[in-house]
Formats: structure tokens, sequence, C-alpha cells
């Protein structure tokens, strides 16, 4: 778990390994419960099969997206990212929704590699 404060609002994220879509989907429904005050539960997922990710209400393009590409750009398979967004009372706009998914992703995954080495 790996977490970011952008004005005031709060990111939280989790990535893991997964064998399938069902566990992937499994994680984020755990996630999700875990977090049943949370304004956004974002997610990203890539496995042979199947690649997916989801905004959860945020404008199109701005949450899901970054953490699908976090993912690609590390060329990782088998990986599920969720990020958990508390809304601060701030409006980040989509740069600063971009920014903010996509960075916070990035912890988490980076921290999963480095446990894999």
């Amino acid at each position: 778990m790996h977490q970011l404060i952008v004005k005031k609002s709060r990111f939280i994220a989790y990535a893991a390994g997964i064998d399938n879509e069902d566990t992937a989907k499994a994680y984020i429904a755990e996630i999700s419960r875990q977090h049943k005050r949370a304004r956004h539960i974002v997610f990203a997922y890539v496995t042979p099969t199947a690649t997916r990710y989801s905004d959860d209400g945020e404008p199109h393009g701005t949450a899901g997206p970054p953490l699908l590409n976090s993912i690609q750009r590390r060329n990782m398979e088998n990986t599920v990212v969720v990020v958990v967004r508390y809304f601060g009372g701030v409006l980040l706009g989509k740069g600063g929704l971009i920014r903010a998914y996509g960075k916070v992703a990035g912890m988490a995954l980076e921290a999963m590699l480095s446990e894999v080495e």
C-alpha cells in the first residue's frame, strides 16, 4: 500500500500479482470492502487474456488509463493495481487527476517490482 495526498485528497494504491481475471476481480472487491467510504475506487489489470480498467466516476480517461499505462510501461503482466481516492474537497482538474493516479500507481508497482528482485 502506498499513499499520496494532493490538495487534501488522499490516494491509496495497492498492487498485486494475479493468476487470471477472476483473481483480479476478487482483489478489487476486497479492496472495495475495506474502503466503503471512499469516493472512487479505480483499477486496472493486465492478464494474458484481458486488459481492463475503470475510472469509477472520475472524468473519462483521468484515472483508469494512467493506472493501465503504469502497468504497461513496466512491461508487467498478471498484475492488478487499485487506487482508492478519498476526496478532500478541492477539485484537481483532469491534469491533476492523471498525475496523481499515475504517480501513486507507479509507487505501488515499483515497490512490487523491488520485492521480486
